[in-house]
C-alpha cells in the first residue's frame, strides 16, 4: 500500500502530537500543527510539489511557534500554579517531626505529605500546622 504525501504529513503530525504528550518541551506541538496544516493544504491541492510542502511545513511550524508558544506557556504556568493554591491556609497534622533544617511529614486530606517549616523552626509530631505554600509535592507549613 502506497501512501500519498498528505497521508504522510498526517502521520508525521500525529507522531509529533504523541511526542509532545511524552515530552514537556512544548515544541513538538508546533511541528504537529505544521504537519497537519501541510497535510490539509496538500489534500486540497494547494501544495502539489514536495518542495512546496516542505516550505509550507517549515513556515507554518515556525509561525505557530512564534505566535502561540508564549501564550501556551503562560496558560500552562497559570494552570500549574492554581493547582496548589487550594492548600494554602488549610490545617494539617504533623506525623513525623519536622526538623529546623529538613523535612518531616504531615497528614493532610487523607495522605502523607513531605513538609518543611516556613521559619526554619522544628515542629514536633502531633502538632497542628497551617499550610503556607506548596512547592511541588513539598508543603511549606507554620505551626498554628
Amino acid at each position: 500500500m502506497d501512501l500519498s504525501l498528505p497521508q504522510i504529513w498526517l502521520i508525521v503530525g500525529l507522531i509529533m502530537l504523541i511526542a509532545e504528550l511524552v515530552s514537556v518541551l512544548l515544541v513538538f506541538v508546533f511541528f504537529a500543527i505544521g504537519a497537519l496544516f501541510t497535510s490539509l493544504l496538500a489534500a486540497v491541492g494547494l501544495l502539489n510539489s514536495t518542495e512546496s510542502q516542505i516550505i509550507a511545513f517549515s513556515v507554518i511550524s515556525l509561525v505557530s511557534m512564534l505566535v502561540l508558544r508564549k501564550h501556551a506557556r503562560r496558560l500552562l504556568d497559570r494552570k500549574g500554579a492554581s493547582e496548589y493554591n487550594e492548600f494554602v491556609g488549610e490545617t494539617a497534622m504533623v506525623i513525623k517531626d519536622i526538623p529546623a533544617e529538613g523535612e518531616g511529614k504531615i497528614y493532610y486530606r487523607g495522605a502523607e505529605w513531605k513538609a518543611n517549616s516556613i521559619n526554619h523552626t522544628s515542629i514536633a509530631a502531633g502538632s497542628k500546622v497551617v499550610i503556607k505554600q506548596a512547592d511541588g509535592i513539598l508543603l511549606i507549613v507554620e505551626e498554628s
